[in-house]
């Protein structure tokens, strides 16, 4: 197979990013991310395209005509005033990255492309299609898990139990897996429209996914943090793969 058969083979997916208003030596804009997120991408067979919060919207949407998948990852808080709420103590919001994920999955829905949303991503696709979050869980929720966990990178900390019937539950193939945790914020009044798929052994919110046939799942924990040795069949792989195949299929659709 030739070079350019091999990258023909493997689909554009937009995947957001942060940006640190100061950073490295000249204290200047910088785009942050960890490697574990294009690692998992790569591993599955895809391409991923970086969307930051330095693009402005034209230039979103002109990156997500050209991708058959989006990934919204980790990172800063929501702001509360999308959801209704005034900021408290304890909350880091960046503006400029919610009105990029917000173009970004507009475009997303709009084209039915597939989407997966990591931890501050499931937040994001909540609140934007209505629903409401919790804006800081030790504070507001002081006899649930800890959810900002001290095991080893990629190590689980926590059980959640998944629904059967779900489309998580297809993927994974089991009732329950052990997770990591790196949050502060979850998902708290869910939107019209999504199915919680998955929680926590306190009631917390870790799983949703929408009703209709589209792909569109997001999980609270960080699936592109594996364990140590974790094979093909680790869950968190298989949600990877299962997003994977979903792009490829979308890929594969002719163009209208």
């Amino acid at each position: 197979m030739s070079d350019s058969q091999v990258a023909a083979s493997r689909p554009l997916v937009a995947l957001t990013t942060e940006a640190a208003e100061e950073a490295g030596r000249h204290r200047k804009p910088q785009i942050q991310l960890y490697g574990a997120y294009l690692m998992r991408l790569q591993e599955a067979g895809l391409t991923p395209v970086l969307v930051t919060p330095l693009h402005d919207e034209a230039a979103v949407r002109e990156i997500l005509s050209v991708c058959s998948g989006l990934v919204l990852s980790g990172g800063e808080d929501v702001a509360p005033w999308r959801y209704g709420e005034h900021e408290i103590e304890n909350v880091f919001v960046t503006p400029e990255r919610d009105t990029v994920e917000w173009t970004a999955l507009a475009e997303a829905q709009r084209l039915r492309i597939p989407i997966l949303a990591i931890c501050r991503g499931i937040q994001v696709l909540n609140v934007f299609c209505g629903g409401t979050l919790w804006q800081d869980l030790p504070s507001q929720r002081p006899n649930g898990l800890g959810h900002d966990q001290k095991a080893p990178y990629g190590e689980g900390s926590h059980v959640v139990n998944i629904r059967e019937g779900t489309r998580l539950h297809a993927i994974v193939g089991t009732s329950a897996t052990r997770v990591n945790s790196y949050h502060h914020q979850a998902p708290k009044d869910i939107a019209p429209g999504l199915v919680v798929s998955a929680t926590a052994e306190d009631g917390l919110v870790e799983g949703l996914e929408t009703s209709g046939p589209e792909w569109v799942v997001g999980v609270q924990w960080h699936p592109e943090r594996l364990p140590e040795g974790a094979g093909p069949n680790h869950p968190d792989r298989m949600l990877f793969a299962s997003f994977a195949s979903a792009v490829q299929a979308k890929m594969r659709e002719p163009t209208p």
